[in-house]
C-alpha cells in the first residue's frame, strides 16, 4: 500500500513511517518545514527515517494547491494521512487566522485531493481538544462537541466536520483520530513532558499553571501509531475515533513521574491557570477497541522511562530546543 502521511516530518508521523514501512507498506512524506519549532529536528527525523530505507520526501505546504497536485500526480496515493497542522492550544489565541488557513483551508485541500484522484482512505489527525470544557468523562464519541475553548480546538472541529460531508457527499471513506495528549521519544520540544524534561535539565524553573490538579490522558506514541495503522486497515466509510490511554495523570503526577525517570529533580513556579486550557482529558476508547481492535498497552511509568532513556541519551541533539 501507497500511504501519503503529512505532516511526516514531525513526531507522530515518525513512528507511523517506520512501522508502516516496517510491515511492508511505501510511505511517502509530505512536510514544509515551517519554523513552529526547530525544522532541523524535523530534518534529522526524515534523515533517520530514510536511513533505514527508501522513503521520498516532498517539501510542499498543504496550502499551496498546485504543488500538492503534482505530488498526488506523481505518488497517486491509495492511503492519505493528515496529520499536517498548526499545532498548540495556547499560540491558536494569539494567531487565530494562521490556524484557521492551515487546519481549515489546508484539510479542504488535502480532502479535494484525496476525491480527485480516488484515494481510497483518508485518515484525519483530530483532538482530544475538541470535547472543550465538557465535565462529563470519559469522553465519549457521542459528546457534543458544540463549545470548544480554543481556535485550535474549533479548527480540529471544523476539520471533522468537513471531513463527514465529503464522505456523505462523495463516498470517500474517512475516519477521523481523536488524539489524547501524545508522548514517547522525539515529542515536540514545546510540549510538557519534553519541555519540562529540559528546564530540569537546565536547572530552570518549571511553570505550572494552577494548582496542577489538571488531568491529562497521556497517551504512548506506539499505542497512537496501533491505532492509526488500524484505521488504516478497518477504513470505515466513516468514524469519529478517540484514540487515547483511558487513565488520567494529574500535572504534578506528571512532573514527579519525570524527576524520578530523569533523575533530577524540578523547580516549580505556580501561574494562573491560562485560557484555552482544558480541566481534564479522558478517552472513553470502547469504540476504538470495537472499531480498530484497538488496544494501548503501555502505562504512564514505563512511557515516561522509554522517553527519559531516549532524552538523556540524545544531549546533544536536544539541548537548547526549548
Amino acid at each position: 500500500m501507497r500511504v501519503l502521511i503529512t505532516g511526516g516530518a514531525g513526531f507522530i508521523a515518525f513512528h507511523l513511517a517506520k512501522a508502516l514501512q516496517k510491515r511492508g507498506d511505501e510511505v511517502v512524506l509530505l512536510d514544509n518545514f515551517n519554523d513552529y519549532y526547530d525544522p532541523e529536528i524535523k530534518r534529522r527525523n526524515v534523515a533517520d527515517l530514510q536511513s533505514s530505507g527508501y522513503m521520498p520526501l516532498h517539501v510542499v505546504d498543504i496550502l499551496d494547491r498546485d504543488s500538492m497536485e503534482k505530488v498526488f500526480e506523481d505518488t497517486r496515493p491509495e492511503t492519505v494521512v493528515h496529520l499536517a497542522a498548526w499545532a498548540g492550544v495556547r499560540p491558536s489565541i494569539e494567531k487565530p487566522e494562521l490556524y484557521s488557513a492551515v487546519n481549515v483551508t489546508g484539510t479542504v485541500n488535502m480532502l479535494e485531493l484525496a476525491k480527485k484522484f480516488s484515494t481510497g482512505c483518508f485518515i484525519f489527525g483530530s483532538s482530544s481538544s475538541v470535547y472543550g470544557g465538557n465535565t462529563k468523562v470519559p469522553f465519549s464519541e457521542d459528546d457534543p462537541v458544540d463549545r470548544p475553548v480554543s481556535p485550535y480546538a474549533a479548527t480540529k472541529r471544523a476539520g471533522e466536520l468537513l471531513c463527514h460531508t465529503y464522505a456523505h457527499n462523495f463516498s470517500m471513506h474517512i475516519t477521523c483520530l481523536r488524539f489524547f495528549t501524545v508522548y514517547g521519544p522525539r515529542q515536540r520540544p514545546e510540549m510538557a513532558i519534553h519541555k519540562f524534561a529540559r528546564l530540569m535539565y537546565d536547572g530552570k524553573e518549571i511553570p505550572v499553571y494552577g494548582k496542577g490538579d489538571s488531568r491529562r490522558d497521556y497517551t504512548y506514541v506506539e499505542d497512537i501509531v496501533s491505532g492509526i495503522i488500524g484505521a488504516v486497515d478497518a477504513n470505515h466509510p466513516f468514524e469519529i475515533v478517540n484514540l487515547g490511554e483511558s487513565q488520567t495523570i494529574t500535572l504534578l503526577e506528571m512532573i514527579t513521574c519525570l524527576e524520578e525517570a530523569l533523575e533530577k529533580k524540578a523547580r516549580l513556579r505556580f501561574l494562573p491557570d491560562q485560557p484555552g486550557d482544558m480541566e481534564v482529558t479522558y478517552a472513553d476508547i470502547s469504540r476504538a477497541r470495537r472499531a480498530l481492535g484497538y488496544d494501548p498497552k503501555t502505562p504512564f511509568r514505563e512511557g515516561i522511562s522509554r522517553f527519559a532513556e531516549w532524552f538523556k541519551s540524545n544531549q546533544s541533539r536536544t539541548a537548547g530546543s526549548c
